[in-house]
């Protein structure tokens, strides 16, 4: 059932409506799916191979697995844990349409994600050349969750057609092979990091790794990442009902928040899409709480990050009805 949605005073308010019965795919109804993953996303890795990406699906269930899918047939399931896949044996000069779904711990599966594009290049016959190794990899951290890097491009004698980066050993990113520079997210606070890059070309041969860039996120001292600060709630009265205001300090991330999630006694009481400019300093908002004197709510909040995450929650405030203004 989908969420009744109020515009007013430049906010978009989301409210849930509750719904029954069983989840997709089976499910026994005592909880929702997971929802679909964001910003997924395909670049061609070689005349055969596709890399997809996604963030983590939205909603509270755990997520157990992703399942990749080209078209309507499912291709790839990995762990709940993972990001991203290569799907190989693909059919070179092909235009692929990929989409991603979560399955929780109770088989649930949610819905699919976007379609997201991704055309592999013509076949390259008999070349066994490797690229070049990308150099100078350059890089900053972007906030407490996030990194930007930087690399000059590498050489290929048939052309490099995609760039993966590396975390340690770990395959993390790919980007295509126009582009010399990307975002990495996803990553921890106040913790330090070594990456390097690899290029591709067609024949899906791997160059090796250039030189490592090590990094460290900010954050570690300041709560959770990508949090609100500072959030404050107080109770007051008007018309004869309760009202719970709200203000915080939106997180300081590259970029700008302009969703937030309200949660009123564990469960999701609103959410919040700003029109227009967000605020950057100081957001407030302030929400029916009932006609009942001397009740006990918990409040906090988190907010949509740039990069399609959820961040962390504020730290949680008790308001009771009648005891505030």
């Amino acid at each position: 059932m989908s969420p009744r949605r109020l515009l007013a005073f430049g906010l978009l308010l989301v409210l849930p409506v509750s719904c029954r019965g069983g989840g997709p795919d089976g499910g026994d109804g005592g909880g929702r799916p997971p929802g679909a993953p964001a910003g997924v996303t395909a670049e061609a890795g070689s005349a055969t191979s596709v890399h997809v990406m996604w963030n983590a699906a939205s909603g509270d269930a755990e997520v157990s697995r992703y399942e990749v899918y080209r078209g309507t047939t499912k291709v790839r399931e990995v762990p709940g844990t993972a990001r991203m896949v290569d799907v190989t044996g693909l059919r070179p000069a092909t235009a692929h349409v990929f989409t991603v779904r979560a399955r929780d711990a109770d088989g649930r599966l949610g819905p699919h994600s976007r379609e997201v594009r991704a055309t592999t290049p013509r076949a390259a016959p008999a070349d066994e050349t490797a690229p070049t190794r990308p150099a100078e990899l350059r890089g900053r951290a972007a906030g407490s969750r996030a990194v930007r890097l930087s690399w000059a491009a590498a050489k290929d004698d048939r052309g490099v057609v995609s760039y993966t980066v590396y975390q340690g050993g770990t395959k993390i990113h790919h980007v295509g092979g126009n582009q010399t520079a990307t975002v990495v997210t996803g990553l921890r606070p106040g913790t330090r990091y070594t990456f390097t890059v690899r290029a591709r070309d067609a024949a899906d041969n791997l160059s090796p790794a250039g030189p490592p860039v090590r990094l460290t996120t900010a954050g570690g001292a300041e709560g959770p990442a990508g949090a609100p600060t500072g959030f404050r709630a107080v109770g007051e009265r008007s018309d004869g009902a309760y009202h719970i205001v709200l203000s915080w300090v939106p997180p300081r991330v590259d970029g700008v928040v302009t969703e937030y999630e309200v949660r009123l006694d564990g469960r999701v009481a609103t959410s919040l899409v700003h029109g227009g400019d967000a605020p950057r300093d100081r957001v407030t908002h302030r929400f029916y709480a009932g006609r009942e004197a001397g009740v006990t709510h918990r409040v906090r909040i988190r907010a949509m990050l740039p990069d399609g995450t959820w961040g962390g929650f504020s730290a949680e405030r008790t308001v009771t009805t009648g005891a505030g203004r």
